[in-house]
C-alpha cells in the first residue's frame, strides 16, 4: 500500500462561490504499474482548480489513478473546511466535512479500508 497523506488543497465551492481547504489523503495498491508520489497531488491540485464540490472531487480523484495505472485498490479521503459553513446560514467556524472515496479492494476488503484509515489518522 502506498499513501500520500496531507496533500493540501484549495478550491472554490460550485454553489457559493466561496473557497473550501483542506487535507487530501491518497492510498493505492498497486497492480504493475506505479504512479510518482508528486503526480497523486497533481491530479488532486488539478481536479480542485475547477468549481467544486466536494464530493465530486474526492470521486474525481478516485477515479482518475484506477484510469491512469488500474491500481487494486484506491481510497480517497477529503478533509475541509468551507467557508460558506463559516461566512454564510449556520455560521459554524471550526466545523469540516469529510468525504470518502474507495474503489477495488479497499471497497471490498474490510482489513484494507481500515489499515489504510488507520494510517491517514496517525499523526
Amino acid at each position: 500500500m502506498v499513501i500520500v497523506r496531507d496533500i493540501d488543497i484549495h478550491s472554490l465551492c460550485e454553489h457559493h462561490m466561496v473557497p473550501f481547504t483542506g487535507k487530501v489523503h491518497v492510498g493505492y495498491i498497486p497492480d504493475g504499474k506505479i504512479i510518482g508520489l508528486s503526480k497523486i497531488a497533481r491530479i488532486a491540485e488539478i481536479y480542485a482548480r475547477r468549481l467544486q464540490v466536494q464530493e465530486r472531487l474526492t470521486t474525481q480523484i478516485a477515479e482518475a489513478i484506477v484510469e491512469s495505472i488500474q491500481p487494486k485498490g484506491v481510497a480517497v479521503v477529503i478533509e475541509c473546511s468551507h467557508l460558506c459553513m463559516v461566512m454564510r446560514g449556520v455560521q459554524k467556524a471550526g466545523s469540516s466535512t469529510v468525504s470518502s472515496a474507495v474503489r477495488g479492494v479497499f471497497k471490498v476488503n474490510d482489513k484494507t479500508r481500515a489499515e489504510f484509515f488507520n494510517l491517514i489518522m496517525r499523526r
